[in-house]
């Protein structure tokens, strides 16, 4: 074992360690919380300064796929991993001329058919797989009682832009075109991610109504990047010190899109899209120390501003607490999610 991914394991046990200490406790050892982020929660705030102060070494540090092999240990050791009710079926989805690796959740209180979210996995477009997103989607499928799609598109950078959104688009027409093979219903087939992939789950969307094809029926967007060219304060404010590293989100965006003029490309950055009438309705989550913070919300208020019926809601936690399942407060975060999923697709009407 590398020992980078050694020590990333040692860090297990502290973060068991905050999620069984009572919050009392937890906040006189995490004392005040910073004042851009002023209802942070004490399990976040001492995970953020256990990750600061820890030698392992940085993401950006490391070749590809040491970073890879890291990232995964890293999202281990935060995973709480439960027996839920929860089935799963492996698929291949075709997108061009690659096949994509995809994975079924089927919650045992589903019905026979029922709504379906397409799910895209967060990682900076360069990490993350099915894999690190496993436990996360099995708790929201369970909390939602909704089928979820995991889909495992091309990373960077083996596969720069535009080869991540022509997956994520593929995926989505190809589940929408054949709904029968996932046991879901027409006209509630919904798209969503975390982080990047929340931006992928943003892109569908427009690419979609670009060319005039069956819209996705919600749009569920977990601290999406919205913004790749310019900053918005959340990412001053929170550049070092709370997981995702200013540092770290340059490391990504030149794997991802070297040409930083095309940066600009509503398909890297959505926010820059001028017209956003006419696309389903959606829930933006927010985390409050996260650098990516100002520019989901302004995503949520663009929609808005464009008639699109939106909720937004901004979780006391750090970026990536969909995948801390081990810490109480991230947990009931994912489950909150869960019953905005819910409680949306519930609202879709069933097709004649």
């Amino acid at each position: 074992m590398p020992p980078a991914d050694l020590q990333a394991r040692l860090a297990k046990p502290f973060v068991r360690s905050l999620g069984h200490l009572p919050r009392p406790a937890l906040a006189k050892l995490a004392g005040p919380p910073p004042p851009a982020a002023p209802d942070l929660e004490p399990e976040a705030q001492l995970l953020a300064r256990f990750s600061e102060r820890s030698p392992l070494p940085r993401i950006e540090a490391l070749p590809v796929a040491a970073a890879r092999s890291l990232f995964d240990t890293q999202v281990d050791s935060v995973a709480r991993r439960e027996h839920l009710p929860v089935t799963t079926l492996e698929h291949t989805l075709p997108a061009g001329d690659v096949r994509l690796r995809a994975r079924l959740y089927v919650p045992q209180q589903a019905p026979s058919t029922g709504p379906l979210l397409v799910y895209f996995h967060g990682g900076g477009f360069v990490l993350g797989s099915i894999a690190t997103h496993d436990a996360p989607l099995r708790l929201l499928a369970h909390a939602s009682g909704v089928r979820i799609l995991s889909v495992d598109y091309r990373l960077a950078p083996e596969h720069r832009f535009p080869a991540a959104v022509e997956d994520a688009v593929a995926a989505f027409e190809h589940v929408a075109a054949q709904p029968q093979l996932f046991s879901a219903e027409p006209g509630r087939i919904a798209v969503g991610g975390d982080s990047a992939g929340g931006t992928l789950a943003a892109v569908v969307c427009q690419e979609l109504r670009r060319r005039g094809s069956p819209l996705p029926c919600f749009q569920l967007l977990i601290y999406p990047a919205t913004e790749l060219f310019d900053q918005f304060p959340s990412r001053r404010a929170f550049a070092r010190g709370f997981i995702l590293t200013e540092e770290e989100m340059n490391w990504f965006a030149d794997h991802y899109v070297p040409d930083r003029e095309l940066r600009r490309d509503p398909r890297v950055s959505p926010l820059r899209e001028p017209d956003l009438a006419g696309l389903p309705p959606a829930h933006v989550a927010t985390a409050a120390a996260d650098p990516l913070r100002d520019e989901g919300e302004e995503y949520a208020r663009r929609l808005r501003a464009a008639g699109v019926s939106v909720s937004a809601y901004r979780h006391p936690h750090l970026h990536g607490f969909l995948n801390m399942t081990a810490l109480p407060a991230a947990r009931t975060g994912t489950i909150q999610i869960a019953g905005v999923l819910c409680h949306a697709l519930s609202a879709v009407p069933r097709e004649p």
